[in-house]
């Protein structure tokens, strides 16, 4: 079992804990995920390393309240220990060569995009860091983005932060004034992602996407996370979870990740309940 070292809210629905892991911490790199279970009777759910110290041997994640799994995590306090945190899974971000990247991340997708971008910069590459979000109380990391990209660019929905605008706005108006990158790296929802590729695509600029966002069990059995890249069935847990971002068919995977939403709806109902007056 590991052990809750620090727990924050940043946002009313995204918490970030950082865990004792050395073993996880010891080879984790950006863009690879865990699996963990809250307790011995919980489900087993993905989540994206958002930071590690291998001399300290703590683990980062950044996790966003939607079902009754993460529920249950969000009521565990510092010194609880999770059932279950087995990692690294996944291939890490490639990183190396590049000279200059834009990551565009968006909502909690900001939270894997992080780590990514802390790692480019450290190397030495010129990273235009593009993070959007619905609105101002939703922003988080901004402090961290801004220490570790070359330029930031915030952007929300209704103008409450940032400029107002989408992702997709703010990187079309850096392509169209002659920027150029070696590749462009979105971590966000998917349909933010679907169009993040499709104005790549009119520029020719290469797109690397992740697929984290569909993942559920992180070993490809329960078939979830199937996606179609390049006309072929890839596995975003254990073929990912980045890909070529023109080669992905998003409308095919949005359709299956919302297969199970209503299931998920009401497991998140049953939770609520459960939890009712429990302090």
């Amino acid at each position: 079992m590991n052990r809750i070292l620090e727990k924050q809210v940043l946002n009313p629905t995204v918490t970030r804990m950082v865990v004792d892991a050395p073993l996880v911490a010891r080879k984790a790199e950006p863009g690879q995920f865990i699996i963990l279970r809250p307790d011995a009777e919980g489900e087993r759910i993905p989540l994206t390393i958002a930071g590690f110290d291998r001399e300290q041997g703590h683990v980062t994640i950044i996790f966003q309240v939607v079902g009754a799994t993460t529920m249950k995590l969000n009521r565990m306090r510092e010194g609880d220990f999770i059932h279950d945190f087995a990692g690294p899974l996944g291939r890490p971000t490639h990183t190396e060569g590049l000279k200059k990247v834009a990551v565009v991340g968006g909502g909690v997708g900001c939270a894997i995009a992080y780590p990514v971008t802390r790692k480019l910069f450290e190397q030495g590459t010129h990273v235009d860091a593009i993070i959007g979000f619905r609105t101002k109380d939703l922003v988080i990391l901004e402090d961290e983005f801004a220490a570790h990209s070359t330029r930031l660019f915030r952007v929300s929905d209704d103008g409450s932060w940032g400029e107002k605008g989408l992702v997709t706005q703010a990187l079309k108006t850096l392509l169209e004034a002659g920027e150029t990158y070696d590749e462009v790296i979105t971590i966000g929802p998917l349909i933010m992602m679907k169009f993040v590729c499709q104005l790549t695509r009119e520029f020719g600029v290469k797109t690397i996407a992740s697929m984290n966002p569909i993942m559920i069990d992180g070993t490809g059995m329960c078939g979830g996370c199937r996606l179609t890249v390049d006309g072929k069935t890839r596995f975003a847990c254990v073929d990912g979870p980045e890909f070529d971002g023109h080669a992905i068919d998003f409308d095919e995977a949005m359709s299956r990740n919302s297969t199970y939403r209503e299931f998920e709806r009401h497991a998140y109902e049953e939770t609520c309940r459960l939890f009712q007056g429990v302090q």
